[in-house]
């Protein structure tokens, strides 16, 4: 499992001209499932994603979650963050997890953050979309490997 973290004032995925998810300030996240990740792994990655401390206090420092701040989550599915470029130009997608069990743990992944954060929003899992975003810092943070 991969995710990739941004932190934002604002994000949005719009699919065929039309918004279908969009948060003000909080973490638009892409999660990438790969071959042979599980509910277990995805409850790891929600656990560190929701404990991050990497919103900035009263002094300046990095010390505040999601939910000291009243922050909101986008989750946008993106099987990409598997691509292997080692060989040739063409990258390979042979380390993303299939449709199916991909479609099920992200579904698995948004109903868990829902359980959690008060404001939730997605983008459509395997449909072609325009994500936009302000990224706060910047500030982006790869989780893989836990």
């Amino acid at each position: 499992m991969k995710f990739v973290i941004q932190r934002v004032t604002e994000a949005s995925v719009e699919v065929g001209h039309k918004i279908v998810g969009k948060i003000g300030k909080g973490y638009l996240v892409f999660v990438g499932v790969g071959q042979g990740d599980t509910e277990e792994i995805a409850d790891r990655y929600l656990k560190k994603l929701l404990g991050l401390r990497i919103f900035e206090d009263e002094n300046g420092k990095t010390n505040l979650s999601l939910k000291d701040v009243d922050g909101e989550l986008l989750l946008v599915s993106q099987f990409t963050l598997y691509a292997s470029c080692k060989k040739g130009n063409r990258p390979s997608f042979t380390d993303a997890g299939d449709p199916e069990s991909a479609q099920r743990l992200y579904e698995y992944i948004i109903q868990k953050a829902k359980e959690q954060v008060p404001v939730v929003e997605t983008g459509i899992f395997g449909a072609e979309m325009k994500v936009s975003l302000v990224n706060d810092g910047p500030f982006t943070i790869l989780l893989e490997d836990l």
